[in-house]
């Protein structure tokens, strides 16, 4: 007798498809979510049910989660939960292992909510890892590198994977992120990770040793832009502090870094003449250390930017190996004075009291020098506290830290500076013992949370954030910040009062107007009528003994605070500001804190409202909109010479175009740390330009309203047009290429094509068989028309024109040491082309063609065009 009880026959799951297909097409959902409960408690075997319905689902799409799989999906969850009992335990070993294979094979076209839901339901990850590691090597096979990685984290299969052939296509398809989440949590990997991007930093990787490893894979031209040695360089930065990775384990990338250091710093130095000399080197020493190709390249860039004498000098000092000089140093060293063979020598005698030309041209410490108290001992500072922290008192204070060019991610605080009545305290943090002292960090406490004492300051997220690096303790019980006024966020107040005073008014300076002045040294030109001296401002400030000059520096910057905040609060209307400036520091405490509310309710997100804020507009209301923020209604028309940004590395097209409208922009190079932006914005008053991640860390670092977020799905010319809305810029047709994109200069040498001719023959890059063959073809360049071209009234009227007799008639170098870039000058263009414009800074050479009505046009929409100009336009 057969006691087999037969098989309950329930709902064809293919007949429940069709019905919820049905509804889904009729966008009935409300009908939909009850057959779909209802049909599921009819099926005779759900599990195998559904995956019948998904894989039978039209319209499944990748990447979309508005299909009906997804819907279907959803709804089985929500039914599910009513069921404990509905599990994979319930079926034999051999049909959960079936039902295991065909819920993986339909996670290749699904995003991640469908993953999630099929792992959870049919337990993928308890199958056994080969069976897995089988399935994503499949995927890669298929070239669904992305797929693959995503599923590999999900089931955690990463230490059973190669690291390298999952991340690799990752990072050549652009997705570096991804990689990046395969690694996270697996310190092997993570250093494996880090360590394959320095490989391929190294100067002489070839991109073909990656095609002999990876045959399968195409290195397209987009696919090559991802390992230029500058990029990798910067991720390589990144993540080792993000994985807290030892330098040692990247040699490469820290090299690539300390060169492009060492080549700024000669173009710093020698071209701009930016630096003096003596801080040059004391930052050399820094950045070569005792890597003994760097001081090679040291040597083999002296020969180029300055003399070989100096480069013998150099080479002398590290003893550079005969083989390894460049050609005439080792004569040049045999030829050098005994004197001469040091660099170097005793310390110049400084006074405290400079040469009569600064007193006239710089603002001057009112001290004497025995006003000035070094602090590095219990002892000093217990002096420092008895004066510094008095109620009702009011400090100056700044703070000073070495320069690591982005070879060192955390900057320390090397000196801090406290102006307190006729006396200033320096704060030397790189005395051993004291800066760790636990009287030192309870004595910054103390002055930072009294609410009594006004604490004042020019851009103080920076310092505060050094601070932090300095003293880890301020991390993990949080510094208190009462009482601080922070400068920085007054002075655009002070600004626009200037710029909207009645024309019959005192003139005053504006930013950008006749002035190379930024930051905290323009608002001291503006109120105390003379600028600060900034020479020592990116001096070595954890070198011993400091100079007296970087001692004055030091001093400057905190004295001038008190005597700023004294003037401003004597005569408040003057510069538009309120009769208390303590409501000020009020009102910026009460942002803090609202601030500080946001971002614990919304910690969890930040990420995705750091992408979201900048999406652009929905609608013409919206525009301009950046940061969150809608531009002020009442910001007064501004040309575009007058505005001032610094550009993240990721917004290097964006600021070429705002270069090529006229905006006065820095691009930080791929090498670049983020914070060097910041930097860049407090000492010079620059708007920051960024995106992604990086506006969060930037953001605190600079005022209100002066770092903004674009977003970086944007076109870069979409962007440019939202910057110039922001700020009410003006654009006119002769803004187009009044500045140097190359540079940022904005003076030119106009050049006729004749004296580029006569410059081109003498540098040897226009052969001829004769003089008299030279005349000819002249005499037939000169009467060659030029149409469009009007040599006498250039079309870039709104830059400024250097005569061409600075021009050096031997060299072919301008007065800032800049020779003419002749050689990108094509010899067949002079025969159409009758003027040149050349930047005197870089020496680039620019001439007229079709960019300019490009751009033109491109920014028609954004222009603002006179009659005469449109005019002008038509012919």
């Amino acid at each position: 007798m057969n006691n087999t009880t037969p098989k309950t026959v329930g709902l064809d799951p293919v007949v429940l498809r069709d019905q919820l297909f049905m509804l889904w097409n009729q966008k009935n959902l409300q009908t939909l979510h009850l057959a779909a409960l209802q049909g599921f408690s009819k099926l005779s075997e759900p599990l195998e049910a559904l995956l019948t319905i998904l894989e039978g689902c039209p319209g499944r799409q990748k990447g979309r989660s508005h299909t009906l799989g997804h819907h279907v999906l959803f709804e089985f969850q929500t039914w599910m939960k009513e069921l404990p009992q509905l599990t994979l335990s319930s079926l034999s070993e051999q049909q959960a292992l079936a039902l295991q294979r065909r819920a993986l094979n339909l996670l290749i076209d699904t995003q991640a909510s469908f993953v999630d839901g099929l792992i959870n339901i049919y337990l993928l990850n308890s199958l056994d890892p080969a069976i897995l590691v089988m399935y994503i090597m499949n995927l890669m096979s298929l070239r669904c590198y992305k797929e693959a990685a995503v599923l590999s984290v999900k089931l955690k299969l990463q230490k059973d994977l190669n690291m390298e052939e999952m991340c690799v296509p990752l990072i050549l398809q652009n997705k570096l992120p991804l990689a990046e989440s395969f690694v996270t949590g697996h310190y092997h990997l993570e250093q494996q990770l880090v360590t394959l991007l320095d490989s391929w930093c190294h100067p002489y990787f070839s991109v073909d040793e990656i095609s002999r490893r990876y045959p399968r894979l195409s290195l397209t031209k987009q696919c090559m832009s991802q390992i230029q040695p500058k990029l990798l360089a910067k991720h390589v930065f990144r993540l080792m502090e993000k994985f807290n990775i030892d330098q040692g384990l990247c040699p490469n990338a820290l090299h690539k870094r300390r060169l492009d250091s060492l080549r700024f710093l000669m173009y710093k130095t020698f071209v701009e003449k930016g630096m003096t000399e003596e801080i040059w080197s004391d930052h050399v020493q820094y950045v070569v250390a005792d890597d003994l190709e760097l001081r090679i390249s040291l040597v083999e860039l002296l020969v180029r930017y300055s003399d070989i004498q100096k480069a013998a000098q150099w080479a002398l000092r590290y003893n550079i190996p005969r083989n390894r000089l460049p050609c005439g140093v080792w004569e040049t060293q045999q030829d050098l004075p005994p004197d001469l063979q040091h660099i170097g020598g005793s310390a110049q005698t400084e006074d405290w009291i400079p040469s009569q030309s600064h007193c006239q041209k710089f603002y001057q410490v009112p001290l004497t020098k025995d006003k000035v108290h070094f602090v590095y001992s219990p002892e000093a500072l217990q002096r420092c506290r008895n004066i510094v922290l008095k109620e009702g008192g009011v400090v100056g204070v700044d703070m000073e830290w070495q320069p690591t060019f982005g070879c060192i991610s955390t900057q320390r605080v090397a000196l801090i500076q406290l102006a307190a009545l006729d006396q200033v305290f320096l704060l030397d943090l790189c005395v051993a013992g004291f800066c760790q002292h636990p009287g030192t960090v309870s004595f910054i406490r103390s002055l930072f949370s009294d609410r009594s004492i006004i604490k004042l300051g020019y851009g103080m997220s920076g310092d505060i954030k050094c601070l932090l690096a300095t003293w880890q303790q301020l991390l993990e019980e949080p510094l208190k910040m009462e009482g601080v006024l922070d400068l920085l966020k007054i002075h655009p107040k002070i600004q626009r009062q200037k710029i909207n005073r009645p024309q019959n008014g005192p003139k005053e300076l504006l930013v950008g107007e006749g002035s190379s002045e930024k930051g905290l040294s323009l608002l001291v030109q503006q109120v105390l009528k003379k600028p600060l001296d900034k020479t020592e401002q990116m001096s070595n400030w954890e070198k011993r003994p400091l100079r007296i000059s970087q001692i004055r520096y030091a001093v400057a910057d905190a004295c001038c605070l008190l005597e700023v905040y004294s003037v401003l609060s004597g005569n408040p209307d003057q510069f538009g500001l309120p009769s208390d400036l303590r409501s000020i520091m009020s009102r910026q405490s009460e942002k803090r804190g609202d601030k500080k509310k946001k971002e614990e309710k919304s910690c969890d997100k930040e990420e995705c409202q750091g992408a979201q804020r900048v999406s652009p507009p929905r609608s013409d209301t919206e525009k301009g909109l950046l940061c969150g923020e809608k531009p002020s209604e009442d910001a007064p028309p501004l040309p575009p010479q007058h505005l001032r940004v610094v550009c993240d590395n990721m917004l290097q097209g964006l600021g070429r175009y705002l270069r090529c409208l006229g905006v006065d922009v820095i691009m930080l190079e791929n090498t670049d740390d983020h914070r060097v932006a910041a930097k860049l914005a407090q000492a010079e008053g620059r708007f920051i330009l960024t995106c992604g991640q990086p506006y969060q860390t930037l953001r605190s670092q600079v005022g209100e309203g002066r770092c903004l977020s674009l977003d970086c799905a944007e076109k870069a010319r979409d962007q440019a047009a939202r910057v110039l809305r922001h700020f009410n810029v003006q654009l006119k047709p002769c803004d187009i290429f009044s500045r140097c994109q190359a540079c940022n200069s904005d003076q030119y040498a106009a050049v006729p094509r004749k004296d580029m001719v006569r410059m081109l023959k003498q540098k040897g890059f226009l052969q001829g068989d004769s003089d008299h063959t030279h005349q000819q073809e002249e005499g037939k360049l000169d009467d060659f028309p030029t149409p469009g071209v009007t040599p006498e009234i250039p079309r870039y009227v709104e830059c400024q024109w250097a005569p061409l007799s600075e021009l050096d008639p031997d060299t072919l170098t301008f007065p800032g040491g800049a020779p003419i870039q002749l050689h990108t000058v094509p010899p067949a263009l002079l025969r159409r082309i009758s003027l040149f414009y050349v930047c005197t800074r870089c020496g680039k050479v620019f001439w007229e063609g079709t960019h300019y009505g490009r751009v033109l046009s491109m920014f028609q929409d954004i222009l603002h065009i006179t009659d005469t100009e449109a005019e002008a336009q038509q012919h």
